[in-house]
């Protein structure tokens, strides 16, 4: 296939429409067989399920070129229990792991020449999602449901180089302890979208969470988890709470510290003190979309912790992990077994 003739370098972090989704239904207790569609519409009834009680999870995992040309994803596993474990706590059925694999094969080779080329900065995204689908007025579960998988090619999330943001912390909480926070549920985004907006209209870039029993422990932001890097570039350190969402990213890159730059790693309650009181030497935010966001300070309603990094550059280890990682992913590195799943082209 040839690849669409785009400005790849230029088209932007939006969604643009692609060849093919995938869509297979529930309905009568079991999943259809599946199939790829042209179709881009989702129509349903008035009373469908998750426009009434927001039955819904998704997750987010990309497609990208290496140097000799192939088409790989990123450990696209670990996407398919994580969307298991949101079903299982929306009470939604679970799509089968293996299957989910099929189908994110099957639509990203469909779509092979809206992968970008090599060195672009560019990538396919890749958006499976699953929602309540027949008419519910009571408050219970749908019977029927659709499963869809999405595509779109995204360009670099930062241009021009990933320069350090400013976090603010809100009086908003972002999970309740034993709530959703620990999975991929769309309610989660949509209440984190009046404090992401109030948060941009404040000029800052992100919200850091703590945890609502105590607002003394760091969580995570709206959209990112968190890493931390302490002791001369030596240890890295990430929030342990059963209300943050479990990175792929960022178990990926604990793994790297740990295995490939031999660093400690510490998965640990984080208080705020430690960050006021200066033992973070960099900071960075997680996750699919830019891998690593070096974080340069900190508002406390108006109190500022400057992380010794600085605004200008990422930390020096977090420059190496987030080149590690890439390198990885881009097949530049070697990567641990299973990380790397190579997608034939039909």
């Amino acid at each position: 296939m040839a690849a669409k003739d785009l400005d790849w370098g230029n088209i932007g972090f939006g969604y643009m429409e692609t060849d093919y989704s995938y869509v297979s239904m529930y309905k009568d207790g079991k999943w259809d067989d599946g199939t790829l569609t042209k179709d881009h519409t989702v129509t349903m009834n008035e009373c469908a399920g998750v426009l009434q009680y927001s039955q819904s999870c998704f997750e987010g995992l990309k497609a990208y070129r290496t140097e000799d040309g192939k088409i790989v994803t990123f450990r696209p596993d670990l996407n398919a229990q994580r969307m298991a474990d949101s079903c299982e706590r929306l009470e939604m059925p679970v799509f089968p792991v293996e299957r989910f694999l099929k189908a994110v094969k099957e639509v990203v080779a469909a779509n092979a020449d809206w992968v970008p080329p090599y060195g672009s900065g560019a990538t396919l995204y890749i958006r499976p999602y699953m929602f309540g689908y027949n008419s519910v007025i009571g408050v219970k579960p749908a019977d029927e449901y659709m499963f869809r998988i999405l595509v779109t090619p995204v360009g670099p999330y930062f241009k021009g180089g990933a320069k350090p943001v400013v976090v603010r912390i809100p009086d908003f909480d972002r999970a309740a302890p034993h709530g959703t926070g620990n999975i991929k549920a769309g309610l989660n985004y949509a209440m984190s979208l009046h404090p992401i907006m109030e948060a941009h209209r404040e000029g800052f870039n992100e919200n850091m969470y703590l945890d609502p029993a105590t607002r003394t422990k760091i969580e995570e932001t709206g959209g990112a988890n968190i890493i931390f890097i302490k002791d001369g570039g030596k240890t890295l350190v990430t929030p342990k709470s059963d209300s943050i969402l479990p990175s792929i990213t960022r178990r990926s890159i604990c793994y790297i510290a740990e295995n490939v730059l031999g660093m400690n790693v510490e998965h640990r309650e984080i208080f705020l003190s430690e960050l006021e009181n200066g033992e973070f030497e960099e900071m960075g935010l997680c996750g699919t979309a830019a891998v690593i966001s070096p974080v340069g300070q900190v508002n406390d309603h108006g109190k500022v912790i400057n992380i010794p990094a600085g605004m200008d550059d990422m930390g020096p280890a977090t420059k190496k992990l987030y080149d590690t990682l890439t390198g990885i992913q881009m097949g530049k590195l070697p990567a641990p077994e299973g990380w790397i799943v190579e997608i034939p082209e039909k």
